[in-house]
């Protein structure tokens, strides 16, 4: 990654929301396939004020060059466990899995989330402005109730939180199927008793405990997490993976009408589109997805994006499934991937305002984060400046702003790099004199 120009220190580090104009740059807006050449985006208390070509800049604006460089919204991680995670190999730092609570769509990952986790910082210097975090499988199917947050550099004691309990978990893949006892049918019982637990304590609160033994398999508070799920105010989102679990998740509508589901993986998915677009469910997923590493997914392939965007279904990018959820910064190579499928034989990929639009703007969709994910007058002030195509590899942010706000460019990792790179021999660690 080049370095990042040091935005932050020409302008201060205690940045308030004020007007900013990003001036000469080509905007990509996400709205469609729009594209302004020598653009400028206005930023002012927090918003977007204003977007086109030979805008004049506001008196006392302060001004961004972007001349040779792309602008762009800031990234959205359609799901990860940033905030919650801080290292995968190390448990005491990991928030998102509790596979040995007695609860489980009770479970709310809000209280764990760590505004000066590590890995917050690294993400937004890649870009990412928000994420949808989410809990891993839990004791049953059901793993918990996700949030929205925003990587704002907030300092210890901050809020990032933008929104929680913005949806449920749950895990019909060969995963949950182990946790529900070791087989598809049993997870299937487990997510149907759950759900007609909901529905029996919305009917009557005061009444649920009663006439139920001790050991049932729902607790009064996993029923009410799930009431908002049952009654359609809070979206369901489902892991599954290969074909015919997807086409068994769309027809819980059947029994249970008003579930807004959100499919997860399906990496079979472009098996079923069609039916998937019919169904009006988003998914999100990833664009390298593309080995039969279980028997789940042998249908993978990485035309999987490519042919769900063209059936019609709204595609998001995530972090889950063997990537690491706390790594953010690699959305905008899973987006450039998907474009390259487009020219590999036999291959179906997407445009490059379609792989724009799977880490801005459909995952906002998605997760009803409506006042971001484009760059549109009064959508929030979140604005990526890129050294470069956004989707190659080899670019960049030069700078990046949330709420209008220009953020830091620094990280754990940039701090580290600064202490060791120029350390002379007498800095050296008394073992080492010569």
């Amino acid at each position: 990654m080049k370095r990042l120009l040091l935005l932050s220190l020409a302008f201060g580090s205690a940045l308030h929301a004020q007007t900013i104009a990003i001036t000469g740059g080509t905007v990509a807006t996400a709205v469609g396939d729009q594209v302004i050449e020598n653009g400028t985006v206005i930023v002012r208390d927090g918003r977007i004020a204003a977007v086109g070509a030979g805008l004049p800049v506001p008196a006392g604006a302060t001004v961004i060059d972007a001349r040779g460089k792309t602008v762009t919204p800031g990234l959205i991680a359609g799901m990860s466990t940033l905030g919650i995670v801080e290292v995968e190999g190390v448990r005491q730092t990991d928030d998102a899995g509790a596979r040995g609570s007695p609860y489980s769509a009770a479970i709310d990952v809000t209280p764990a989330i760590n505004p000066v986790s590590p890995p917050l910082a690294i993400d937004r210097l890649g870009g990412v402005t928000r994420a949808v975090i989410g809990p891993s499988l839990a004791g049953n199917v059901f793993a918990g109730q996700g949030a929205t947050i925003s990587l704002a550099d907030v300092g210890p004691g901050g809020n990032i939180l933008m929104r929680g309990r913005v949806f449920q978990f749950a895990d019909l893949a060969e995963d949950g199927a182990r946790a529900a006892g070791g087989s598809r049918p049993a997870a299937w019982l487990d997510l149907r008793n759950g759900l007609a637990e909901a529905q029996r304590f919305a009917r009557n609160p005061a009444a649920f405990d009663s006439g139920r033994d001790r050991g049932s398999l729902v607790k009064r508070l996993d029923a009410e997490a799930l009431v908002p799920v049952v009654d359609g105010r809070m979206p369901l989102v489902v892991h599954a993976e290969r074909a015919s679990d997807i086409v068994a998740v769309l027809g819980l509508r059947r029994e249970f009408p008003r579930l807004r589901l959100i499919l997860i993986g399906a990496r079979e998915g472009w098996q079923v589109a069609s039916q998937i677009a019919a169904a009006d469910v988003p998914v999100i997923t990833l664009s390298l997805f593309n080995l039969p590493d279980s028997f789940e997914t042998i249908a993978s392939t990485r035309s999987n994006v490519g042919r769900l965007t063209a059936a019609g279904v709204t595609v998001g990018f995530g972090l889950f499934g063997g990537d690491s959820g706390t790594q953010g910064r690699n959305l905008p190579y899973f987006a450039g991937n998907a474009v390259a499928q487009a020219a590999v034989p036999g291959g179906v990929g997407l445009t490059r305002a379609q792989a724009l639009a799977t880490i801005t703007r459909n995952p906002a969709k998605i997760f009803g984060m409506t006042d971001l994910g484009t760059l549109e007058v009064g959508k929030r002030g979140d604005v990526v400046v890129w050294d470069g195509d956004p989707l190659e590899l080899s670019s960049a942010p030069t700078a990046v702003l949330i709420d209008g706000v220009v953020q830091p460019t620094t990280s754990r990792q940039t701090q580290l790099r600064d202490r060791y790179r120029d350390l002379t021999r007498r800095d050296l660690p008394l073992q080492y004199p010569h």
